[in-house]
């Protein structure tokens, strides 16, 4: 028996289902959570599904998260989608339940759960959902879920640009808009920014730090996210932006939390860089990673590691 349908075999045994996600949500959070849930409520009505985590607003075009009472986690199954350390699950009552499933995409370095499906080289969890459906035949996939995934996908892939975009994906993907929603008011909304964003994004176009050898990095502190009137989440659409830089290789936004620390948002066209995240207390995958950082005094020794990252690529050296 699969993978797949051991999980489905565990779905059929319980009947309330959790689905949990990683904290500071992206798309495909939201699209594999969402997205399984939706999947579940519609092959197994009689059951009860939820969907718990935070409330991000400029995700709720995709779904929206639930809160339940502590009770409901009694004689619960729980899915933990899309995270890769458990420090990381949004919603710490996920242990509370009777058993427990990671499905995930990361790295596998901290592989919890009863189940634990890791596909390091899917370009998303959201794309490991449709293959779930694909696995287990008596599992259908509604509309609405197809949208939640199509945009798991894209939102993952950077709209299909990313090294983890696969012949499979391109499947995947063809398959999902085979289903009936508006495929280009997804990519629309992935693509697009508010003003007070598009005026940090020019910010940080204007003042990028770029070593000879291809590290750039741009701190935001406090004073200036509040001049811009955005938080640390309205700062994801502008991750992307850096890598559009000929010459750049890999590159590190610097975004200072309330309490004055510093979330580490580390991307590359190439050079490895999850091993530097686990040197600052974090990780992910080898082009796209995040850590973190206790104030300023310990950027400049971090610019030197990630300048020698790139120093170190034998890739395009335009990329």
């Amino acid at each position: 028996m699969s993978i797949q349908e051991d999980i489905f075999a565990k779905i059929q045994e319980f009947e309330t289902i959790i689905i949990h996600r990683h904290q500071r949500p992206d798309p495909d959070a939201y699209g594999s959570q969402c997205g399984l849930a939706t999947i579940l409520r519609a092959n197994f009505p009689q059951k009860k599904v939820y969907q718990v985590g935070e409330n991000v607003h400029g995700l709720a075009w995709i779904a929206e998260p639930e809160k339940i009472a502590d009770e409901v986690y009694k004689d619960a199954l729980v899915i933990v989608t899309d995270t890769a350390n458990q420090p990381r699950v949004d919603d710490q009552r996920y242990l509370n339940g009777k058993y427990l499933i990671k499905i995930d995409h990361h790295p596998n370095e901290d592989p919890y759960g009863e189940i634990c499906w890791v596909n390091d080289h899917a370009s998303s969890c959201s794309e490991m959902i449709v293959d779930l459906v694909n696995g287990v035949e008596q599992l259908t996939l509604p509309d609405e879920a197809a949208r939640m995934l199509y945009a798991g996908i894209v939102g993952d892939t950077g709209r299909f640009m990313y090294d983890a975009t696969t012949p499979h994906t391109f499947r995947v993907a063809a398959q999902l808009t085979e289903h009936h929603f508006d495929v280009a008011h997804i990519n629309r909304r992935l693509d697009s920014i508010a003003l007070p964003v598009a005026r940090l994004a020019a910010y940080v176009y204007e003042n990028l730090q770029l070593t000879e050898n291809g590290a750039a990095y741009i701190v935001l502190s406090n004073e200036l996210m509040h001049k811009f009137e955005l938080k640390d989440a309205s700062t994801a659409p502008i991750v992307p932006l850096i890598g559009k830089v000929i010459g750049v290789k890999c590159w590190t936004i610097f975004v200072q939390q309330k309490d004055g620390t510093f979330r580490l948002r580390i991307r590359s066209k190439g050079p490895v860089i999850n091993e530097l995240a686990k040197e600052y207390g974090g990780g992910g995958h080898t082009l796209a990673s995040g850590a973190f950082m206790q104030d300023e005094k310990g950027i400049p020794a971090y610019i030197k590691k990630l300048d020698a990252i790139a120093t170190a690529y034998t890739g395009e050296k335009n990329d």
